[in-house]
C-alpha cells in the first residue's frame, strides 16, 4: 500500500540518496543538486517549497519536490523512487498528491526540466497531462534539454 506524506528532517538521507543514485546513472551530480540534497530545508522548504514522500508498506520508497518560482509557479524536481519499488504506481502516486498540494499552496501551474533519455520518465510526464515548452535557457542544470509543464 502506498502513503504519501510530509517530508521531516529524519527523509533527508533518503531524499539525497534515491535522487543520487538516478542522476549518478545517467548524469552527474551537478552544484544545484548537491545543494538541494544535501540542504533540502533551506533549498526549499524555507523558500515556499515543498517535498513530498511516498512509503509502500512503511518502507520510504520515493520522493518528489515542489520548488517555489513564483506566487503561480512551482517546479516538480527531485522524483526519485527505489529501484526495488518500481512499477507499483508510486511515481504517478507522488505526483497527484504533488498536484494536490500545489493547489494547496495556491500555485496554478507546475514546470518541469528534464532530459529525453529518461523516456519512461517523459512517458510518465505526459501522460500526467504536461506538454512540452520552449527550454528557454531557463534550467539551471546542464543535463536539461526539454521543458515541459502542466496548468492545474
Amino acid at each position: 500500500m502506498i502513503t504519501i506524506i510530509e517530508y521531516e528532517p529524519m527523509h533527508q538521507p533518503y531524499f539525497d540518496s534515491l535522487n543520487r543514485v538516478w542522476i549518478e546513472k545517467y548524469f552527474r551530480i551537478e552544484s544545484r543538486d548537491e545543494y538541494i540534497l544535501t540542504k533540502p530545508e533551506e533549498a526549499i522548504l524555507q523558500t515556499g517549497g515543498s517535498i513530498l514522500v511516498a512509503k509502500y508498506d512503511h518502507v520510504v520508497a520515493g520522493v518528489v519536490a515542489l520548488i517555489k518560482i513564483d506566487n503561480d509557479t512551482y517546479e516538480f524536481s527531485k522524483m526519485g523512487v527505489d529501484e526495488n519499488f518500481r512499477r507499483k504506481g508510486i511515481a504517478e502516486a507522488l505526483s497527484h498528491a504533488a498536484f494536490k498540494k500545489v493547489a494547496e499552496l495556491k500555485g496554478k501551474k507546475l514546470i518541469l526540466f528534464s532530459n529525453t533519455l529518461l523516456e519512461p520518465a517523459i512517458l510518465l510526464y505526459r501522460k500526467l497531462g504536461f506538454t512540452e515548452v520552449p527550454l528557454e535557457g531557463m534550467s539551471e542544470y546542464s543535463r536539461s534539454n526539454i521543458k515541459m509543464e502542466l496548468t492545474l
